[in-house]
């Protein structure tokens, strides 16, 4: 059978683009056919729901109604959430602090941060204290939802047949937003959040607890917070106990509390108390007959002329309780009374040795300021006095002034040297001769060296050369190695500023405060454990509940052996009884500490302590120009024996670590024969530390006895270690030398 010839390919497509444009046209047609009987439907329907007359009106109204409400509502969700935000965080706390400090007998000795005090209850104001501030405030207050249309329109009338601002718009909800999320930011913006966090407010709380928050919360001028705290700081009394006349001013502070502070102006404040007064009349609170008596005897404040109080004292103490309120989260209480380590006594004693020291040697010495801070060996914080008048100059100067220490940073040096070898002890003989760094060579007072010596009479003489020599040992021949860990040993002993490292550093020529300097001395006088200052013991709550107290159970950590602690205290107390520092000398109390001056004399320190107390003082000029040769020997160690002589009254006498069986302060110089400066005198000396009581009598008595058989010529010879005050220089004082 014969095959049909196969059509083309080309044909084929042909035919199904064909038909594929048949069926396309036909879909087309068929669908546009449904559309128009659709539509013919919807016409229809639509027929049915056309309106004429009124009722169209009021369809066309409903719609635009709608369309722009949606609208309106998108603007303002964008308008409230900025508002809303500000309530994501825990809204209801108060992030200032309310302080107020108590020495450390328990007697109240002044106040720091914000003058709040929210824990009244409501119920415990006097009614008329309540109704005077709701009459003046806001008569609608627990009519409306937050916002007071009525209250707005009255005020703005009011205002505008007055001429200005005669009456607030603003509810006590509103009010309340602004004192707890906003600012007094005049702007369009301000209100419009404030209008919101009203509505939120009244949606969070009731009428009762909004009034509360006011009455605590509300700025009534004199950085009082609050009515009970405007109550005491204002009339000197409880919020419980005010008068009608004393609400009434009270009241009349919240709308302007600079303008009518009675502090400030007091007939403003007392014709501002009088309105409030007919505000309450008005109002229907009281009658005429019930506000005469208030009318005729207004409200009298206190007198708040300036008290006598440890101000740089309280404004180191109140940075330090902000941090610890961070770190122990104390919680939403922040009104706290603080029991403070605060000797009041000592510390007008103080005071006064500073003033009296300048304006007897200031001049002298043109010296301007100066600086002072006690403590106990464990960091309680006893005095402080951070400059001449607090009135002139609010800068403290015990704890924010960096000033170089000059030789009394040789301490940490020498304790540091102490501590990398172990077979140096304070009889070790050390060789006073030129010792350059790189062109850096630092030189002594006279400009001579006194060659080899025991370490004491190189701490006590405060040789320059010696401390720079110690630096290259500690890092076994690299000077800088041996500075860094100086400079660590520094920081554990408790200098917080970071040190410079500069090849001067090993004689004073970084920069530290008085505070921190006394801290770390308080290493050696407790046995070498840190002690941190603090101005804290106990921390009560608002409603008189211990929320924290130092805790005495966990030692501080040990940053310096005990071998170490007993050579330093027995190098630092000859310091003071036969060196640079024997103005400091305390009779019949063992003491130690160290003097320093740096260069062109722009500063003069002494540093000591003996086993109760430790004691900085400093003495320069804010522009640190240079005094006329104060050395710490002179004005500072004299300053820091008439403070801690009258510190020292009453006290039980506590030895030094390292010093315990030696008795009365002066015993050791008793035993100073004609060879004082010899190793094995200074040996003897170091081992009476360690003898028993009866043993060391003994080698008194051989003392005396050798100092008897050589006559009065050898008593009246010239001591090395009491020679007049040396100079301590720092890396500016050098002198080239050519290497030993």
């Amino acid at each position: 059978m014969r095959s049909q010839p196969r059509t083309p390919l080309k044909t084929r497509i042909k035919r199904a683009a064909l038909a594929f444009d048949a069926w396309l046209n036909s879909s087309l047609f068929q669908s546009g056919q449904g559309l128009g009987r659709g539509w013919e439907i919807y016409s229809d329907w639509a027929k049915c729901l056309r309106f004429r007359g009124a009722p169209r009106v009021i369809l066309d109204l409903t719609s635009e109604a709608v369309t722009l409400g949606t609208a309106g509502s998108i603007v303002m969700l964008a308008l409230a959430l900025p508002a809303f935000r500000e309530t994501e965080e825990d809204w209801l706390k108060t992030q200032d602090l309310a302080v107020t400090f108590l020495d450390r007998y328990g007697q109240e000795v002044g106040r720091r941060g914000i003058r709040l005090d929210d824990s009244y209850k409501l119920e415990d104001f006097p009614d008329y204290l309540v109704k005077a501030a709701i009459s003046t405030e806001d008569r609608r207050f627990y009519d409306h939802w937050g916002i007071d249309p009525i209250g707005t329109f009255r005020a703005l009338v009011v205002n505008t047949q007055g001429g200005g601002v005669v009456q607030g718009g603003s509810s006590i909800t509103q009010q309340l937003a602004k004192n707890l999320f906003l600012t007094n930011e005049r702007s369009l913006e301000r209100k419009i959040k404030e209008a919101f966090l009203a509505l939120w407010l009244e949606s969070h709380l009731t009428k009762d607890q909004i009034l509360k928050l006011y009455l605590d919360r509300a700025y009534m001028g004199g950085g009082a917070h609050g009515v009970v705290a405007a109550a005491d700081y204002y009339f000197g009394k409880s919020a419980k106990d005010v008068t009608l006349a004393e609400a009434a001013m009270l009241a009349g502070l919240f709308k302007a509390p600079t303008k009518y502070a009675p502090h400030i102006n007091l007939p403003a404040a007392r014709a501002r108390a009088n309105d409030v007064l007919r505000n309450m009349v008005e109002a229907g609170f009281l009658t005429e007959g019930q506000i005469q008596t208030a009318l005729r005897n207004p409200a009298t404040p206190v007198n708040r002329s300036r008290e006598t109080t440890p101000d740089f004292y309280l404004d180191w103490a109140f940075e330090q309780v902000k941090q610890l309120a961070a770190e122990k989260k104390f919680g939403n209480d922040r009104v706290l009374t603080i029991k403070t380590p605060l000797d009041t006594n000592l510390q007008a004693h103080t005071e006064e040795t500073l003033e009296n020291m300048l304006r007897q040697h200031g001049r002298e010495y043109r010296a301007g300021q100066g600086a002072i801070v006690v403590m106990d060996v464990d960091g309680a914080v006893r005095a402080m006095v951070g400059g001449r008048d607090y009135g002139q100059s609010q800068f403290n100067r015990a704890t924010d002034a960096l000033r170089q220490p000059g030789s009394s940073f040789k301490p940490f040096v020498y304790a540091t040297a102490l501590t990398a070898d172990p077979k140096l002890t304070p009889t070790s003989t050390v060789v006073d001769k030129p010792i350059c760094l790189g062109n850096w060579c630092p030189q002594n007072y006279g400009r001579s060296f006194s060659g080899s010596m025991p370490m004491v009479s190189a701490l006590a003489r405060s040789i320059n050369s010696i401390p720079v020599w110690m630096s290259l040992q500690i890092g076994k021949g690299n000077a800088k190695a041996g500075r860094a860990k100086i400079i660590e040993m520094g920081a554990k002993m408790g200098l917080t500023h970071p040190l410079t490292d500069s090849s001067s550093l090993p004689i004073g020529a970084a920069e530290v405060t008085v505070i921190d300097m006394a801290a770390s001395y308080a290493v050696f006088a407790n046995g070498g454990r840190k002690a941190p200052p603090y101005a804290a013991w106990e921390v009560r709550n608002s409603q008189g509940d211990v929320i924290y107290r130092r805790s005495t159970d966990t030692p501080p950590p040990q940053v310096l052996e005990p071998r170490v602690v007993n050579a330093m205290n027995f190098m630092m107390n000859k310091v003071i009884e036969e060196g640079t520092g024997k103005r400091a000398m305390l009779d019949g109390i063992r003491a130690a500490g160290k003097t320093g001056t740096t260069n062109a004399y722009r500063d003069a320190w002494f540093v000591g302590f003996t086993g109760n107390l430790v004691a900085g003082v400093w003495f320069g000029n804010d522009d640190h120009s240079a005094m006329n040769n104060m050395t710490g020997g002179t004005l500072p160690a004299m300053t820091w024996h008439e403070v801690m002589a009258f510190a020292h009254q009453n006290l039980e006498i506590r030895p030094l670590p390292g010093l315990e069986q030696t008795g009365n302060a002066k015993v050791a110089v008793a035993n100073r024969g004609a060879a004082d400066d010899s190793s094995a005198a200074q040996q003897q000396a170091y081992l009476a530390g360690t003898l028993s009581r009866r043993s060391f009598e003994v080698l008194g008595s051989i003392g005396n006895l050798f100092q008897s058989a050589v006559g009065p010529a050898a008593a009246t010879k010239q001591d090395p270690l009491r020679t007049s005050e040396t100079r301590d220089t720092t890396a500016s004082a050098s002198r080239r030398f050519a290497m030993p």
